[in-house]
């Protein structure tokens, strides 16, 4: 009996042992769960806390275009504008007073036509772009492209001018036709050309002084 009794109080402690055992390995993956349950709360609100940055658009990387001149009707109360409109009746007249004259010339008076229609065509369209807003919408330095389309048709207008005026001052040159000797201008080409050499100056200086207003805004 004794034996057996020893034996019971001996299977109870080591019950009691492995109960023991068992709580406490139950209470450390407790506490293990616990930390990492508070490590993740910790660590939501820090990944929430960090910013996000949108995608970057590619339309708004491209710089704005480099214009100064206004647009609009508003460019024709500026001086440039004013110039430009010039240009064209100044520059219309011109070609047109040449073709009316028959073009007595050709090797002289033709390259005066090339460059007047030219300028002409193009004056047009440079107005109608500030004209209608398109600049807004180029990306382009606008200034230096109205710097340079201005120094090129200075330069070969002032060229035409000194043509048509060497044209005209051949009035009294007489040519051989036929029978008698005949001045190579008539009386009415040469008033007409006379008109037109005053017009071409004109011209001229329009697009000069468009020319040093469009070099200001460039290189101010």
């Amino acid at each position: 009996m004794g034996e057996s009794v020893m034996n019971m109080n001996v299977d109870i402690q080591k019950n009691e042992a492995q109960r023991k055992a068992v709580s406490k390995k139950e209470l450390c993956w407790r506490s293990v769960n616990q930390g990492d349950r508070i490590k993740s709360r910790e660590e939501k609100p820090l990944r929430a806390r960090a910013p996000v940055l949108p995608p970057p658009n590619p339309a708004v990387s491209f710089p704005a275009p480099r214009v100064t001149l206004p647009v609009g009707p508003d460019i024709l109360r500026t001086y440039s504008g004013a110039f430009v409109c010039l240009e064209i009746l100044f520059g219309g007249l011109v070609w047109i007073l040449v073709a009316s004259s028959n073009v007595p010339l050709p090797l002289l008076q033709g390259w005066v036509m090339f460059v007047s229609v030219t300028a002409f065509v193009f004056s047009l369209l440079f107005l109608g772009v500030f004209l209608s807003g398109m600049v807004t919408q180029i990306n382009a330095n606008w200034n230096f492209l109205d710097f340079a389309y201005h120094f090129t048709v200075f330069v070969f207008y002032f060229g035409a001018f000194l043509l048509e005026a060497a044209a005209t001052s051949l009035h009294d040159l007489h040519c051989n036709a036929t029978v008698a000797m005949q001045p190579l201008l008539n009386d009415d080409q040469y008033n007409i050309n006379v008109a037109a050499t005053i017009f071409a100056f004109v011209t001229t200086a329009c697009y000069g002084c468009s020319l040093g207003l469009a070099l200001r805004r460039w290189r101010p």
